[in-house]
Protein backbone atom coordinates (compact mmCIF):
# COMPACT_ATOMS: atom_id res chain seq x y z
CA UNK A 1 0.00 0.00 0.00
CA UNK A 2 1.30 3.43 -0.98
CA UNK A 3 1.48 6.60 1.09
CA UNK A 4 1.51 9.70 -1.11
CA UNK A 5 1.51 13.49 -1.00
CA UNK A 6 -0.44 15.58 -3.56
CA UNK A 7 0.76 19.15 -4.21
CA UNK A 8 -1.10 21.82 -6.22
CA UNK A 9 -1.77 25.52 -5.63
CA UNK A 10 -5.18 25.28 -7.37
CA UNK A 11 -7.56 24.04 -4.69
CA UNK A 12 -10.19 22.44 -7.00
CA UNK A 13 -7.47 20.56 -8.89
CA UNK A 14 -5.86 19.43 -5.62
CA UNK A 15 -9.16 18.22 -4.20
CA UNK A 16 -10.00 16.33 -7.40
CA UNK A 17 -6.57 14.67 -7.50
CA UNK A 18 -6.75 13.68 -3.83
CA UNK A 19 -10.27 12.29 -4.36
CA UNK A 20 -9.19 10.14 -7.31
CA UNK A 21 -6.13 8.87 -5.46
CA UNK A 22 -8.24 7.87 -2.45
CA UNK A 23 -10.46 5.75 -4.72
CA UNK A 24 -7.48 3.58 -5.66
CA UNK A 25 -7.14 0.44 -3.52
CA UNK A 26 -3.34 0.62 -3.82
CA UNK A 27 -3.24 3.95 -1.96
CA UNK A 28 -3.13 3.73 1.82
CA UNK A 29 -2.89 7.43 2.66
CA UNK A 30 -3.13 10.74 0.79
CA UNK A 31 -1.97 14.01 2.33
CA UNK A 32 -2.15 17.35 0.53
CA UNK A 33 -0.24 20.62 0.31
CA UNK A 34 -1.29 23.82 -1.50
CA UNK A 35 2.22 25.10 -2.32
CA UNK A 36 5.81 23.94 -2.68
CA UNK A 37 7.10 25.37 0.58
CA UNK A 38 4.37 23.69 2.63
CA UNK A 39 4.99 20.43 0.78
CA UNK A 40 8.71 20.59 1.55
CA UNK A 41 8.01 21.29 5.24
CA UNK A 42 5.53 18.40 5.37
CA UNK A 43 8.04 16.00 3.82
CA UNK A 44 10.81 17.03 6.19
CA UNK A 45 8.40 16.55 9.12
CA UNK A 46 7.33 13.10 7.86
CA UNK A 47 10.92 11.95 7.44
CA UNK A 48 11.86 13.33 10.84
CA UNK A 49 8.98 11.40 12.41
CA UNK A 50 10.03 8.20 10.64
CA UNK A 51 6.91 8.11 8.46
CA UNK A 52 7.05 6.45 5.04
CA UNK A 53 6.35 8.52 1.93
CA UNK A 54 6.31 6.53 -1.30
CA UNK A 55 5.40 9.19 -3.85
CA UNK A 56 4.61 12.83 -4.53
CA UNK A 57 2.03 13.90 -7.14
CA UNK A 58 3.36 17.32 -8.00
CA UNK A 59 2.12 20.32 -9.98
CA UNK A 60 4.80 22.31 -11.83
CA UNK A 61 3.62 25.90 -12.15
CA UNK A 62 3.23 27.15 -8.58
CA UNK A 63 4.11 30.52 -7.01
CA UNK A 64 7.25 30.65 -4.91
CA UNK A 65 8.82 27.20 -4.96
CA UNK A 66 7.66 25.56 -8.20
CA UNK A 67 7.39 21.83 -8.84
CA UNK A 68 10.71 21.41 -10.65
CA UNK A 69 12.65 23.24 -7.92
CA UNK A 70 10.88 21.21 -5.25
CA UNK A 71 11.75 18.01 -7.12
CA UNK A 72 15.43 18.97 -7.18
CA UNK A 73 15.37 19.52 -3.41
CA UNK A 74 13.57 16.22 -2.84
CA UNK A 75 16.24 14.47 -4.92
CA UNK A 76 18.76 15.38 -2.22
CA UNK A 77 16.90 13.43 0.48
CA UNK A 78 18.60 10.21 1.69
CA UNK A 79 15.68 8.09 0.44
CA UNK A 80 13.61 10.39 -1.78
CA UNK A 81 10.00 9.56 -2.62
CA UNK A 82 9.17 8.86 -6.28
CA UNK A 83 7.79 11.76 -8.30
CA UNK A 84 4.73 11.97 -10.55
CA UNK A 85 4.22 15.36 -12.20
CA UNK A 86 0.64 16.52 -12.75
CA UNK A 87 0.49 19.65 -14.90
CA UNK A 88 -1.23 21.53 -17.70
CA UNK A 89 2.13 22.22 -19.39
CA UNK A 90 3.57 19.76 -21.91
CA UNK A 91 6.86 21.61 -22.39
CA UNK A 92 8.38 20.54 -19.05
CA UNK A 93 8.30 16.78 -19.73
CA UNK A 94 11.99 16.51 -20.63
CA UNK A 95 13.06 18.29 -17.43
CA UNK A 96 10.70 16.12 -15.42
CA UNK A 97 12.14 12.86 -16.71
CA UNK A 98 15.69 14.18 -16.24
CA UNK A 99 14.66 14.38 -12.57
CA UNK A 100 13.73 10.69 -12.85
CA UNK A 101 9.99 11.21 -12.61
CA UNK A 102 7.97 8.01 -12.63
CA UNK A 103 5.27 9.59 -14.80
CA UNK A 104 4.03 12.87 -16.29
CA UNK A 105 0.28 13.51 -16.35
CA UNK A 106 -1.48 16.29 -18.20
CA UNK A 107 -4.51 18.03 -16.74
CA UNK A 108 -7.39 17.40 -16.69
CA UNK A 109 -6.38 14.05 -15.19
CA UNK A 110 -8.40 11.04 -16.30
CA UNK A 111 -9.03 8.30 -13.73
CA UNK A 112 -7.65 5.53 -15.96
CA UNK A 113 -4.48 7.52 -16.71
CA UNK A 114 -3.98 8.21 -13.01
CA UNK A 115 -4.41 4.49 -12.31
CA UNK A 116 -1.55 3.79 -14.71
CA UNK A 117 0.64 6.36 -12.91
CA UNK A 118 -0.12 4.64 -9.60
CA UNK A 119 0.87 1.31 -11.15
CA UNK A 120 4.21 2.79 -12.23
CA UNK A 121 4.70 4.35 -8.81
CA UNK A 122 4.00 1.02 -7.14
CA UNK A 123 6.57 -0.72 -9.38
CA UNK A 124 9.18 2.00 -8.76
CA UNK A 125 8.64 1.93 -5.00
CA UNK A 126 9.00 -1.86 -4.80
CA UNK A 127 12.03 -3.07 -2.82
CA UNK A 128 15.13 -3.79 -4.85
CA UNK A 129 15.68 -7.41 -5.77
CA UNK A 130 18.19 -9.12 -3.50
CA UNK A 131 21.61 -9.86 -5.06
CA UNK A 132 21.81 -13.33 -6.47
CA UNK A 133 18.10 -13.54 -7.20
CA UNK A 134 17.38 -13.80 -10.92
CA UNK A 135 14.55 -11.32 -11.38
CA UNK A 136 12.19 -11.86 -14.29
CA UNK A 137 10.45 -9.22 -16.42
CA UNK A 138 7.16 -10.24 -18.11
CA UNK A 139 6.87 -9.01 -21.71
CA UNK A 140 3.64 -9.01 -23.71
CA UNK A 141 4.09 -10.30 -27.28
CA UNK A 142 0.92 -10.37 -29.35
CA UNK A 143 -1.27 -12.13 -26.82
CA UNK A 144 1.58 -14.14 -25.35
CA UNK A 145 3.63 -13.36 -22.24
CA UNK A 146 7.35 -14.06 -22.35
CA UNK A 147 9.37 -13.99 -19.14
CA UNK A 148 12.76 -12.39 -19.71
CA UNK A 149 15.27 -13.28 -16.95
CA UNK A 150 17.61 -10.62 -15.64
CA UNK A 151 20.62 -12.82 -16.32
CA UNK A 152 19.81 -12.88 -20.05
CA UNK A 153 19.79 -9.09 -20.47
CA UNK A 154 22.92 -7.49 -22.01
CA UNK A 155 21.73 -3.92 -21.73
CA UNK A 156 18.61 -1.76 -21.57
CA UNK A 157 17.77 1.43 -23.47
CA UNK A 158 15.27 4.14 -22.54
CA UNK A 159 12.59 4.58 -25.23
CA UNK A 160 10.23 7.30 -24.02
CA UNK A 161 7.86 5.72 -21.51
CA UNK A 162 9.37 2.30 -22.27
CA UNK A 163 12.62 0.38 -21.85
CA UNK A 164 14.01 -1.92 -24.55
CA UNK A 165 15.76 -4.98 -23.12
CA UNK A 166 18.50 -6.43 -25.36
CA UNK A 167 19.33 -10.12 -25.02
CA UNK A 168 21.09 -12.79 -27.10
CA UNK A 169 17.65 -13.86 -28.38
CA UNK A 170 16.46 -10.41 -29.43
CA UNK A 171 15.04 -7.26 -27.87
CA UNK A 172 11.83 -6.65 -25.92
CA UNK A 173 9.91 -3.47 -25.14
CA UNK A 174 8.68 -3.06 -21.55
CA UNK A 175 6.56 -0.22 -20.15
CA UNK A 176 8.68 1.10 -17.28
CA UNK A 177 11.29 3.81 -16.73
CA UNK A 178 15.03 3.20 -16.99
CA UNK A 179 15.44 4.80 -13.55
CA UNK A 180 13.05 2.24 -12.03
CA UNK A 181 14.91 -0.62 -13.72
CA UNK A 182 18.24 0.76 -12.47
CA UNK A 183 16.96 0.82 -8.89
CA UNK A 184 15.61 -2.69 -9.32
CA UNK A 185 18.78 -4.20 -10.82
CA UNK A 186 21.67 -2.08 -9.53
CA UNK A 187 22.56 -4.68 -6.87
CA UNK A 188 22.77 -7.30 -9.62
CA UNK A 189 25.60 -5.45 -11.39
CA UNK A 190 23.70 -3.25 -13.85
CA UNK A 191 25.41 0.12 -14.32
CA UNK A 192 24.41 3.36 -16.05
CA UNK A 193 26.78 4.24 -18.91
CA UNK A 194 24.60 6.96 -20.44
CA UNK A 195 21.44 8.81 -19.47
CA UNK A 196 19.53 6.40 -21.72
CA UNK A 197 21.53 3.16 -21.32
CA UNK A 198 21.92 0.61 -18.54
CA UNK A 199 24.42 -2.26 -18.99
CA UNK A 200 24.99 -5.63 -17.30
CA UNK A 201 28.60 -5.44 -16.12
CA UNK A 202 29.05 -9.22 -16.24
CA UNK A 203 28.30 -9.22 -19.99
CA UNK A 204 30.91 -6.54 -20.77
CA UNK A 205 33.83 -8.15 -22.64
CA UNK A 206 35.87 -5.10 -23.64
CA UNK A 207 36.48 -1.51 -22.59
CA UNK A 208 38.04 0.89 -25.15
CA UNK A 209 39.62 4.34 -24.95
CA UNK A 210 39.85 6.18 -28.27
CA UNK A 211 40.44 9.90 -28.73
CA UNK A 212 39.21 10.72 -25.27
CA UNK A 213 36.03 8.71 -25.77
CA UNK A 214 35.13 5.54 -23.89
CA UNK A 215 33.14 2.65 -25.34
CA UNK A 216 32.48 -0.90 -24.28
CA UNK A 217 31.44 -4.16 -25.88
CA UNK A 218 28.54 -6.07 -24.42
CA UNK A 219 27.28 -9.16 -26.21
CA UNK A 220 27.66 -8.34 -29.89
CA UNK A 221 27.12 -4.60 -29.45
CA UNK A 222 29.55 -1.70 -28.99
CA UNK A 223 28.10 1.11 -26.85
CA UNK A 224 29.37 4.62 -26.17
CA UNK A 225 29.89 5.71 -22.58
CA UNK A 226 29.01 9.34 -21.87
CA UNK A 227 31.76 11.59 -20.55
CA UNK A 228 29.74 12.12 -17.40
CA UNK A 229 29.68 8.38 -16.64
CA UNK A 230 33.07 7.29 -18.04
CA UNK A 231 35.09 7.44 -14.82
CA UNK A 232 32.43 5.73 -12.73
CA UNK A 233 31.94 3.00 -15.36
CA UNK A 234 35.68 2.33 -15.65
CA UNK A 235 36.16 2.13 -11.89
CA UNK A 236 33.11 -0.06 -11.36
CA UNK A 237 34.05 -2.51 -14.10
CA UNK A 238 37.63 -2.80 -12.88
CA UNK A 239 36.44 -3.28 -9.29
CA UNK A 240 33.83 -5.85 -10.23
CA UNK A 241 36.18 -7.96 -12.35
CA UNK A 242 38.91 -7.72 -9.71
CA UNK A 243 36.45 -9.04 -7.12
CA UNK A 244 35.57 -11.95 -9.43
CA UNK A 245 39.24 -12.85 -9.91
CA UNK A 246 39.99 -12.63 -6.18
Amino acid sequence: MLRVLAVDDEVPALEELAYLLRQDDRIEQVTTAADGVTALQDMVQMIGAGERLDGVFLDIRMPGLDGLDLARLVGGFPSPPRLVFVTAHEECAVQAFELEAVDYLLKPVRAERLAEAVRRLEAAAAPAVEPGHDDVIPVELGGRTRFVPQQAVWFAEAKGDYVRLHTVDGSYLVRMSLAALERRWSEAGFIRIHRSTLVSAKHVTELRFEGGRVSLTVGTETLQVSRRHSRQVREQLVRQHRDVIS
